[in-house]
Protein backbone atom coordinates (compact mmCIF):
# COMPACT_ATOMS: atom_id res chain seq x y z
CA UNK A 1 0.00 0.00 0.00
CA UNK A 2 1.54 3.58 -0.94
CA UNK A 3 1.69 5.38 2.53
CA UNK A 4 2.41 9.12 0.72
CA UNK A 5 0.61 10.79 -1.95
CA UNK A 6 0.72 13.63 -3.45
CA UNK A 7 -1.88 15.75 -5.87
CA UNK A 8 -0.92 17.65 -9.06
CA UNK A 9 -3.40 19.57 -10.71
CA UNK A 10 -1.72 18.71 -14.38
CA UNK A 11 -0.76 14.98 -14.16
CA UNK A 12 -3.78 13.57 -11.21
CA UNK A 13 -2.91 12.03 -7.91
CA UNK A 14 0.21 9.84 -8.00
CA UNK A 15 2.17 7.63 -5.14
CA UNK A 16 5.85 7.74 -4.68
CA UNK A 17 6.36 4.65 -2.89
CA UNK A 18 6.11 1.01 -4.76
CA UNK A 19 6.05 -2.35 -2.98
CA UNK A 20 8.26 -3.42 -6.89
CA UNK A 21 10.12 -1.19 -8.42
CA UNK A 22 9.26 -0.55 -12.11
CA UNK A 23 13.12 0.49 -12.91
CA UNK A 24 16.34 -1.11 -11.15
CA UNK A 25 17.07 2.22 -8.53
CA UNK A 26 14.20 4.01 -9.70
CA UNK A 27 11.63 5.45 -7.27
CA UNK A 28 9.23 5.89 -10.43
CA UNK A 29 6.41 4.23 -9.49
CA UNK A 30 3.17 3.18 -11.62
CA UNK A 31 1.41 6.02 -10.80
CA UNK A 32 4.31 8.87 -10.89
CA UNK A 33 4.43 7.18 -14.30
CA UNK A 34 1.15 7.45 -15.65
CA UNK A 35 0.52 11.30 -14.18
CA UNK A 36 4.32 12.12 -16.81
CA UNK A 37 3.23 10.22 -19.52
CA UNK A 38 -0.57 11.57 -19.40
CA UNK A 39 1.01 14.75 -18.62
CA UNK A 40 3.27 14.90 -21.86
CA UNK A 41 1.64 12.48 -25.05
CA UNK A 42 -2.01 12.80 -23.66
CA UNK A 43 -2.26 16.40 -22.52
CA UNK A 44 0.59 17.93 -24.67
CA UNK A 45 2.50 19.62 -21.40
CA UNK A 46 5.95 19.56 -21.67
CA UNK A 47 8.44 18.24 -19.25
CA UNK A 48 10.26 21.72 -18.71
CA UNK A 49 6.48 22.39 -17.45
CA UNK A 50 5.64 19.31 -15.78
CA UNK A 51 8.95 19.71 -13.81
CA UNK A 52 7.84 23.55 -12.71
CA UNK A 53 4.43 21.81 -11.58
CA UNK A 54 5.93 19.31 -9.23
CA UNK A 55 8.63 21.89 -7.96
CA UNK A 56 5.05 23.49 -6.79
CA UNK A 57 4.17 20.83 -4.86
CA UNK A 58 7.44 20.11 -2.89
CA UNK A 59 8.94 17.62 -5.43
CA UNK A 60 12.11 18.23 -7.10
CA UNK A 61 12.06 15.46 -10.37
CA UNK A 62 13.88 17.15 -12.98
CA UNK A 63 13.09 16.77 -16.82
CA UNK A 64 15.64 14.91 -17.31
CA UNK A 65 14.64 12.22 -15.22
CA UNK A 66 10.73 12.39 -16.46
CA UNK A 67 12.35 12.06 -19.93
CA UNK A 68 14.73 8.70 -19.12
CA UNK A 69 11.75 7.34 -17.27
CA UNK A 70 9.72 7.52 -20.31
CA UNK A 71 11.92 5.94 -22.54
CA UNK A 72 12.96 2.78 -19.89
CA UNK A 73 9.49 2.74 -19.42
CA UNK A 74 8.32 2.44 -22.99
CA UNK A 75 11.57 -0.22 -24.50
CA UNK A 76 11.10 -2.40 -20.73
CA UNK A 77 6.87 -2.18 -20.70
CA UNK A 78 5.54 -0.81 -23.29
CA UNK A 79 7.36 -2.51 -25.96
CA UNK A 80 5.68 -5.51 -25.45
CA UNK A 81 2.51 -4.14 -25.64
CA UNK A 82 3.52 -2.39 -28.18
CA UNK A 83 4.20 -5.75 -30.41
CA UNK A 84 1.35 -7.41 -29.13
CA UNK A 85 -0.67 -4.59 -31.39
CA UNK A 86 1.47 -4.89 -34.30
CA UNK A 87 0.86 -8.60 -34.45
CA UNK A 88 -3.16 -8.00 -33.63
CA UNK A 89 -3.03 -5.04 -36.28
CA UNK A 90 -2.48 -8.19 -39.20
CA UNK A 91 -5.69 -9.55 -38.00
CA UNK A 92 -7.55 -6.26 -39.88
CA UNK A 93 -8.76 -7.02 -43.01
CA UNK A 94 -8.58 -3.06 -43.91
CA UNK A 95 -5.77 -1.05 -42.39
CA UNK A 96 -4.72 3.05 -43.13
CA UNK A 97 -1.52 4.75 -43.14
CA UNK A 98 0.23 8.34 -43.07
CA UNK A 99 3.17 9.67 -41.74
CA UNK A 100 3.99 13.40 -40.36
CA UNK A 101 7.83 14.98 -40.14
CA UNK A 102 9.23 15.56 -36.50
CA UNK A 103 12.57 17.30 -35.74
CA UNK A 104 14.93 15.02 -33.77
CA UNK A 105 18.26 17.52 -32.07
CA UNK A 106 21.15 14.52 -31.91
CA UNK A 107 20.48 11.42 -34.29
CA UNK A 108 24.21 11.33 -35.71
CA UNK A 109 22.86 13.74 -38.57
CA UNK A 110 22.93 17.71 -39.51
CA UNK A 111 21.14 19.91 -37.39
CA UNK A 112 17.51 20.19 -37.95
CA UNK A 113 17.36 17.06 -40.71
CA UNK A 114 14.18 15.94 -40.67
CA UNK A 115 12.80 13.00 -39.46
CA UNK A 116 9.14 10.87 -39.63
CA UNK A 117 6.50 9.44 -37.48
CA UNK A 118 4.43 6.93 -39.64
CA UNK A 119 1.09 5.90 -37.86
CA UNK A 120 -0.44 2.43 -39.03
CA UNK A 121 -4.02 2.22 -37.50
CA UNK A 122 -7.08 -0.13 -37.86
CA UNK A 123 -9.98 0.81 -40.55
CA UNK A 124 -12.08 3.43 -39.71
CA UNK A 125 -15.03 1.73 -40.09
CA UNK A 126 -14.01 -1.17 -37.56
CA UNK A 127 -15.45 0.31 -34.37
CA UNK A 128 -14.82 -2.22 -31.97
CA UNK A 129 -10.86 -3.36 -30.71
CA UNK A 130 -9.34 -0.07 -32.58
CA UNK A 131 -5.51 0.21 -32.89
CA UNK A 132 -2.93 2.91 -33.51
CA UNK A 133 0.53 2.46 -33.92
CA UNK A 134 3.01 4.83 -34.47
CA UNK A 135 6.75 4.10 -35.79
CA UNK A 136 9.62 6.48 -35.77
CA UNK A 137 11.93 6.39 -38.59
CA UNK A 138 14.39 8.90 -39.93
CA UNK A 139 13.95 8.91 -43.47
CA UNK A 140 10.39 8.35 -45.57
CA UNK A 141 11.33 6.01 -47.76
CA UNK A 142 9.96 2.55 -48.69
CA UNK A 143 11.71 0.14 -46.32
CA UNK A 144 9.83 1.78 -43.53
CA UNK A 145 6.32 0.44 -44.52
CA UNK A 146 7.78 -2.43 -46.40
CA UNK A 147 9.41 -3.97 -43.63
CA UNK A 148 6.39 -2.89 -40.89
CA UNK A 149 3.58 -4.54 -43.00
CA UNK A 150 5.92 -7.63 -43.79
CA UNK A 151 3.39 -10.80 -44.53
CA UNK A 152 -0.05 -8.10 -43.90
CA UNK A 153 -2.77 -9.33 -46.60
CA UNK A 154 -5.40 -6.90 -47.15
CA UNK A 155 -6.31 -3.24 -48.03
CA UNK A 156 -4.60 -0.40 -46.78
CA UNK A 157 -5.94 3.14 -46.99
CA UNK A 158 -2.87 6.17 -47.85
CA UNK A 159 -2.63 9.52 -49.26
CA UNK A 160 -1.24 9.73 -53.21
CA UNK A 161 2.29 9.18 -51.84
CA UNK A 162 4.16 6.93 -53.90
CA UNK A 163 6.29 4.84 -51.86
CA UNK A 164 2.52 3.09 -50.77
CA UNK A 165 2.49 2.27 -54.36
CA UNK A 166 5.73 0.71 -55.02
CA UNK A 167 4.93 -1.67 -52.22
CA UNK A 168 1.52 -2.31 -53.89
CA UNK A 169 3.27 -3.67 -57.09
CA UNK A 170 6.14 -5.77 -54.91
CA UNK A 171 3.97 -7.53 -52.14
CA UNK A 172 0.95 -9.44 -54.32
CA UNK A 173 -1.19 -9.55 -50.96
CA UNK A 174 -1.04 -5.49 -50.51
CA UNK A 175 -4.01 -3.68 -51.91
CA UNK A 176 -3.64 0.34 -51.82
CA UNK A 177 -6.98 2.62 -51.82
CA UNK A 178 -6.69 6.14 -52.09
CA UNK A 179 -8.41 8.99 -50.41
CA UNK A 180 -10.62 11.17 -51.65
CA UNK A 181 -10.20 13.98 -49.14
CA UNK A 182 -6.70 14.56 -50.19
CA UNK A 183 -8.73 14.70 -53.94
CA UNK A 184 -10.94 17.65 -52.62
CA UNK A 185 -8.65 19.68 -51.28
CA UNK A 186 -6.84 20.23 -54.24
CA UNK A 187 -9.75 21.43 -55.94
CA UNK A 188 -10.66 22.93 -53.40
CA UNK A 189 -7.46 25.13 -53.24
CA UNK A 190 -7.58 25.64 -57.14
CA UNK A 191 -11.40 26.82 -56.53
CA UNK A 192 -9.93 29.19 -53.99
CA UNK A 193 -8.01 30.88 -56.55
CA UNK A 194 -10.93 31.84 -58.38
CA UNK A 195 -12.26 35.38 -58.40
CA UNK A 196 -15.96 34.96 -56.13
CA UNK A 197 -17.34 36.14 -59.02
CA UNK A 198 -16.09 33.56 -61.69
CA UNK A 199 -16.33 30.42 -59.47
CA UNK A 200 -20.02 28.69 -60.38
CA UNK A 201 -19.03 29.10 -63.81
CA UNK A 202 -15.37 27.32 -63.37
CA UNK A 203 -14.77 23.12 -63.92
CA UNK A 204 -13.02 23.37 -60.16
CA UNK A 205 -17.04 24.10 -58.92
CA UNK A 206 -18.07 21.65 -60.84
CA UNK A 207 -16.24 18.95 -59.80
CA UNK A 208 -15.94 20.37 -56.42
CA UNK A 209 -19.98 19.51 -56.52
CA UNK A 210 -19.45 16.20 -57.37
CA UNK A 211 -17.30 15.43 -55.08
CA UNK A 212 -19.82 16.91 -52.65
CA UNK A 213 -22.68 14.65 -53.91
CA UNK A 214 -19.99 11.45 -53.67
CA UNK A 215 -19.59 12.56 -50.14
CA UNK A 216 -23.40 13.47 -49.47
CA UNK A 217 -24.37 9.56 -50.17
CA UNK A 218 -21.50 8.01 -48.63
CA UNK A 219 -22.53 9.93 -45.14
CA UNK A 220 -25.76 8.29 -45.46
CA UNK A 221 -24.09 4.85 -44.93
CA UNK A 222 -22.58 4.93 -41.91
CA UNK A 223 -24.91 2.82 -40.10
CA UNK A 224 -25.19 0.25 -42.30
CA UNK A 225 -23.08 -3.67 -42.30
CA UNK A 226 -19.86 -3.51 -44.77
CA UNK A 227 -22.28 -6.35 -47.01
CA UNK A 228 -24.95 -3.22 -47.70
CA UNK A 229 -22.96 -0.13 -47.59
CA UNK A 230 -21.52 -2.21 -50.49
CA UNK A 231 -24.76 -2.68 -52.37
CA UNK A 232 -25.39 1.00 -51.57
CA UNK A 233 -21.88 2.00 -53.12
CA UNK A 234 -22.37 -0.17 -56.11
CA UNK A 235 -25.84 0.99 -57.02
CA UNK A 236 -25.49 4.71 -55.56
CA UNK A 237 -22.01 6.03 -55.53
CA UNK A 238 -20.32 4.40 -58.50
CA UNK A 239 -22.64 6.18 -61.23
CA UNK A 240 -21.35 9.28 -59.36
CA UNK A 241 -17.68 8.15 -59.38
CA UNK A 242 -17.84 7.09 -62.64
CA UNK A 243 -18.96 10.42 -64.27
CA UNK A 244 -16.29 12.61 -61.81
CA UNK A 245 -14.01 10.05 -63.99
CA UNK A 246 -15.58 10.47 -66.97
CA UNK A 247 -15.59 14.20 -66.79
CA UNK A 248 -12.02 14.71 -66.06
CA UNK A 249 -11.05 12.80 -69.37
CA UNK A 250 -12.64 15.73 -71.42
CA UNK A 251 -10.73 18.71 -69.85
CA UNK A 252 -7.51 19.91 -71.23
CA UNK A 253 -5.26 21.74 -68.17
CA UNK A 254 -1.92 23.25 -67.90
CA UNK A 255 -0.13 21.40 -65.19
CA UNK A 256 1.56 24.81 -63.82
CA UNK A 257 -1.34 26.09 -62.05
CA UNK A 258 -3.48 24.46 -59.30
CA UNK A 259 -6.08 23.34 -61.30
CA UNK A 260 -4.12 21.46 -63.38
CA UNK A 261 -2.25 19.71 -60.43
CA UNK A 262 -5.66 18.63 -59.05
CA UNK A 263 -7.08 16.62 -62.02
CA UNK A 264 -3.52 15.46 -63.23
CA UNK A 265 -3.72 14.01 -59.05
CA UNK A 266 -7.48 12.79 -59.67
CA UNK A 267 -6.42 11.31 -63.34
CA UNK A 268 -3.54 9.54 -61.73
CA UNK A 269 -5.45 8.39 -58.44
CA UNK A 270 -8.59 6.68 -60.02
CA UNK A 271 -7.43 3.30 -59.70
CA UNK A 272 -6.62 4.10 -55.81
CA UNK A 273 -9.66 6.34 -55.11
CA UNK A 274 -12.29 3.19 -56.96
CA UNK A 275 -11.10 0.88 -54.55
CA UNK A 276 -13.52 1.54 -51.96
CA UNK A 277 -16.15 1.17 -54.46
CA UNK A 278 -15.19 -3.10 -53.66
CA UNK A 279 -15.22 -3.49 -50.20
CA UNK A 280 -17.46 -2.21 -48.00
CA UNK A 281 -15.17 -2.16 -45.30
CA UNK A 282 -12.47 0.30 -47.03
CA UNK A 283 -13.15 4.04 -45.84
CA UNK A 284 -13.60 6.43 -48.72
CA UNK A 285 -10.76 8.61 -47.41
CA UNK A 286 -7.91 8.74 -44.58
CA UNK A 287 -8.77 11.08 -42.71
CA UNK A 288 -8.64 8.95 -39.68
CA UNK A 289 -5.52 8.17 -39.52
CA UNK A 290 -4.89 12.63 -39.78
CA UNK A 291 -6.97 12.24 -36.59
CA UNK A 292 -4.63 9.71 -35.85
CA UNK A 293 -1.79 11.58 -35.72
CA UNK A 294 -3.10 14.95 -33.99
CA UNK A 295 -2.08 14.21 -30.58
CA UNK A 296 1.81 14.12 -32.02
CA UNK A 297 1.27 17.73 -33.96
CA UNK A 298 -0.36 19.28 -31.25
CA UNK A 299 2.45 17.82 -28.57
CA UNK A 300 5.29 19.12 -31.04
CA UNK A 301 3.99 22.48 -31.34
CA UNK A 302 4.78 22.74 -27.28
CA UNK A 303 8.16 20.45 -26.92
CA UNK A 304 9.04 21.35 -30.28
CA UNK A 305 11.88 18.28 -31.06
CA UNK A 306 13.01 15.02 -29.30
CA UNK A 307 16.35 15.53 -28.02
CA UNK A 308 17.54 11.64 -29.25
CA UNK A 309 16.64 9.04 -31.86
CA UNK A 310 16.13 6.82 -28.76
CA UNK A 311 13.48 9.26 -27.24
CA UNK A 312 11.41 9.47 -30.24
CA UNK A 313 11.12 6.28 -30.60
CA UNK A 314 9.90 5.65 -27.27
CA UNK A 315 7.18 8.60 -27.88
CA UNK A 316 5.80 6.64 -30.65
CA UNK A 317 5.48 3.51 -28.25
CA UNK A 318 3.91 5.81 -26.13
CA UNK A 319 1.74 7.53 -28.31
CA UNK A 320 0.70 3.95 -29.83
CA UNK A 321 -0.63 3.08 -26.30
CA UNK A 322 -2.03 6.13 -25.67
CA UNK A 323 -3.68 6.94 -28.63
CA UNK A 324 -5.42 3.45 -28.78
CA UNK A 325 -6.79 3.43 -25.34
CA UNK A 326 -8.58 6.86 -26.22
CA UNK A 327 -10.08 5.24 -29.25
CA UNK A 328 -11.36 2.40 -26.82
CA UNK A 329 -12.87 4.70 -25.02
CA UNK A 330 -10.75 4.37 -21.98
CA UNK A 331 -9.04 7.30 -19.65
CA UNK A 332 -5.75 6.80 -20.35
CA UNK A 333 -4.06 7.82 -17.04
CA UNK A 334 -5.73 4.85 -15.12
CA UNK A 335 -5.04 2.60 -18.21
CA UNK A 336 -1.08 3.22 -18.57
CA UNK A 337 -1.73 3.50 -14.05
CA UNK A 338 -2.48 -0.06 -14.40
CA UNK A 339 -0.42 -1.87 -17.01
CA UNK A 340 2.17 -0.19 -15.58
CA UNK A 341 1.38 -2.40 -11.99
CA UNK A 342 0.58 -5.28 -13.60
CA UNK A 343 3.53 -5.55 -16.53
CA UNK A 344 6.06 -6.69 -13.75
CA UNK A 345 3.80 -9.43 -12.15
CA UNK A 346 3.76 -10.86 -14.85
CA UNK A 347 7.62 -10.66 -15.75
CA UNK A 348 9.95 -13.80 -15.16
CA UNK A 349 13.25 -13.97 -13.24
CA UNK A 350 14.64 -12.76 -16.19
CA UNK A 351 12.18 -10.08 -16.96
CA UNK A 352 10.05 -11.42 -19.89
CA UNK A 353 6.81 -11.50 -19.78
CA UNK A 354 4.60 -14.00 -21.62
CA UNK A 355 3.08 -12.59 -24.91
CA UNK A 356 -0.14 -15.36 -24.09
CA UNK A 357 -0.77 -13.29 -20.50
CA UNK A 358 -1.15 -9.82 -22.21
CA UNK A 359 -4.93 -10.84 -23.27
CA UNK A 360 -6.46 -9.01 -20.42
CA UNK A 361 -4.61 -5.94 -20.77
CA UNK A 362 -5.40 -5.00 -23.96
CA UNK A 363 -7.74 -1.72 -24.26
CA UNK A 364 -10.38 -3.76 -25.11
CA UNK A 365 -10.64 -6.23 -22.36
CA UNK A 366 -13.39 -6.80 -20.86
CA UNK A 367 -11.43 -7.42 -17.46
CA UNK A 368 -9.96 -4.10 -16.81
CA UNK A 369 -10.94 -2.20 -13.39
CA UNK A 370 -13.70 0.17 -14.20
CA UNK A 371 -11.58 3.18 -13.57
CA UNK A 372 -9.79 2.79 -16.76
Amino acid sequence: ICSHRYLSRSAGCFSLLNPKALLHGSLVSPSLGAAIINGKYVNAVPLYRLEQEFQRYGLQITKQNMANWCICLAEEYLSILYDYLHKELYSYHVIQADETPVLVNRDGRKAGAKSWMWVYRSGHLYQEQQIVLYEYQQTRNASHPREFLKGYNGICVTDGYQVYHTLEKELEELTIAGCWVHCRRRFDEALKLIPKSYQKESNAFLLMKQIQAIYREEGKLNDLSSEERLKQRQAVIKPLVDAFFAYLKTITVSKKDKFGDAVGYARNQEKYLRVFLTDGDVPIDNNASERAIRGLCIGKKNWMFHNTANGASASAMVYSISETAKLNDLRPYYYFRYILAELPKRSDENGNIDPAKLDDLMPWSSALPDAC
